[in-house]
């Protein structure tokens, strides 16, 4: 009789625990600052700078641990992937790349990073996080510019500007399963998923293309381009920065994606999967990244003020302006326990 009444409390009890880590889980923005050598961690909580670390020139892409003990930190200045202990933020170690690095993106599990390399004839490095050795390059078409791993965890995907083609990388063989040639140079990236999770689209930025293109990732062909707005009369355009649209996301609840205008200094909504525009909020000068926090608010790199805004989503109102470093511009959202 007794276990008759323990199971469906020991059921209620296991919906608790997993809505535990959205309530009581530490959330920070990494805000990497591309012209100095600090990297500024902010606390959404407060909307503060809550910690930097020091000592990486030339600071480009950022990935957590899922623990939050680590960070990973690419450093253009000596081609190497930089370590950081998640509480002292201290570096660590100096991984050694194949060479100049950019973003980077890190695998599910936590035990994988993938650093997008810019420079000769194209490779993703793969870091071992727990040897904290390279272990592997893995041969791609051109210079690479940005790295994701899908929201499903099973691929790794990559673009360059150079050779304006997208990669699409097994994650578990790490060998490449299909590419994709664009028209214009791959800029950053997001993704749409299906009801099970799989991807259903890349969203695609391009180069001097006020707006992204839609991937189907079934036929990996190029299926829609939406165009972002003019800008507005009586406001300038800003031709700042490395595109004039660059850096987008999707939000946690998968109902909208926010996509940056560095032209309008300005971000705009779109309803998913319908792609329709549903708003827009005004940024500081030249935003060149941008990243969500599960409160569904915006976090935007101005790279042209030294600043990143803050954006309710909801009512599409900046909330404030974060000092940080030089020249922000990409960052994350990690979500710890």
């Amino acid at each position: 009789m007794t276990f008759t009444y323990i199971k469906p409390y020991l059921k209620y009890l296991g919906i608790l625990l997993a809505a535990l880590p959205l309530t009581a889980a530490t959330v920070r923005v990494i805000q990497t600052n591309s012209a100095g050598d600090n990297v500024s961690i902010i606390d959404p909580a407060t909307n503060k700078v809550v910690g930097t670390i020091t000592g990486i020139e030339v600071n480009h892409g950022a990935a957590v641990a899922p623990d939050g003990s680590h960070y990973y930190i690419s450093n253009e200045a000596e081609s190497t992937l930089d370590v950081v202990d998640g509480k002292t933020y201290k570096v660590i170690k100096h991984i050694p790349l194949s060479d100049h690095p950019n973003n980077i993106g890190i695998s599910k599990d936590g035990k994988r990073v993938y650093v997008a390399i810019a420079r000769g004839s194209g490779a993703v490095d793969v870091i071992d996080t727990v040897s904290m050795e390279r272990v592997k390059s893995i041969p791609v078409k051109g210079p690479q510019h940005n790295t994701y791993v899908t929201p499903d965890g099973n691929f790794v995907v990559t673009g360059s500007v150079r050779s304006r083609v997208i990669t699409v990388i097994d994650q578990k063989t790490e060998e490449p399963v299909w590419t994709l040639e664009m028209d214009k140079g791959v800029r950053p990236m997001t993704f749409v998923t299906n009801p099970d999770g799989s991807t259903k689209w890349i969203l695609v930025q391009v180069s001097d293309f006020h707006g992204f293109a839609v991937v189907d990732f079934a036929t990996h062909k190029e299926v829609n381009r939406i165009k972002l707005p003019d800008t507005p009369a009586g406001k300038e355009a800003i031709h700042e920065g490395g595109n004039i649209s660059h850096g987008m996301a999707v939000t946690y609840d998968k109902k909208m994606l926010v996509v940056n205008s560095t032209l309008n200094s300005a971000i705009y909504m779109y309803s998913l999967p319908d792609l329709k525009l549903i708003g827009s909020a005004d940024v500081g000068v030249a935003p060149d990244w941008l990243t969500l926090t599960p409160d569904n608010k915006a976090y935007v790199a101005n790279s042209g003020m030294n600043t990143v805004s803050v954006i309710d989503l909801a009512t599409r109102k900046e909330i404030t302006r974060i000092p940080v470093g030089e020249v922000p511009k990409r960052n994350i959202t990690a979500v710890f326990p």
